[in-house]
């Protein structure tokens, strides 16, 4: 592994636990993860444009959860927040946990 970091968020390898890529006031920190590199980018573009577009965690959690719905087929789950504790059953595959500065998302699939 090479201790050069990626310029993007399009090289984002995300492929071990704690991966960090700033992205202007925001660093991406990807704390678990069983997900394609693809898919992995997509949730975090996906969640950089919903904290753009809303300002509440609600709205932010349904606009990702809609896209991933479009996207990959239902049905998707997204929690966001600053402050909450998980356990989820997922397919496999279809499962990343990450933080953007200080806002924490849960993005699975089940179901």
């Amino acid at each position: 592994m090479s201790d050069t970091k990626p310029e993007s968020f399009d090289d984002i390898s995300a492929s071990f636990s704690g991966h960090l890529k700033s992205h202007g006031n925001l660093t991406a920190v990807i704390k678990s993860v069983d997900m394609s590199e693809e898919m992995q980018q997509d949730a975090v573009r996906t969640a950089l444009q919903a904290i753009e577009k809303f300002p509440v965690e609600k709205d932010i959690a349904t606009f990702i959860k809609r896209e991933f719905d479009k996207r990959y087929s239902p049905t998707w789950h997204c929690i966001v927040g600053r402050n909450f504790g998980s356990f989820v059953t997922h397919e496999s595959r279809h499962f990343i946990y990450f933080y953007l500065g200080n806002i924490a998302f849960l993005l699975f699939k089940s179901g």
